[in-house]
């Protein structure tokens, strides 16, 4: 997990953002959990890298 943390802040439909909340707590996940996995999922789409990334792929070498 990263060790360091950064905001971000987005706006969304006030209806979206209750149903996403209520989803979240039905799954007994936070929203920022949910939002950090689709956004790690989404860099892993594209075949974008990140620092955290390479740390744990250095720990954890393919042989």
């Amino acid at each position: 997990m990263e060790k360091k943390t950064a905001r971000l802040t987005l706006l969304i439909d006030p209806q979206k953002k209750r149903a996403f909340e209520e989803l979240c707590a039905l799954q007994d996940l936070t929203p920022s959990q949910v939002v950090r996995q689709l956004i790690r999922d989404y860099l892993h789409k594209h075949g974008v890298e990140y620092g955290s990334q390479l740390q744990e792929d250095e720990k954890n070498p393919s042989t």
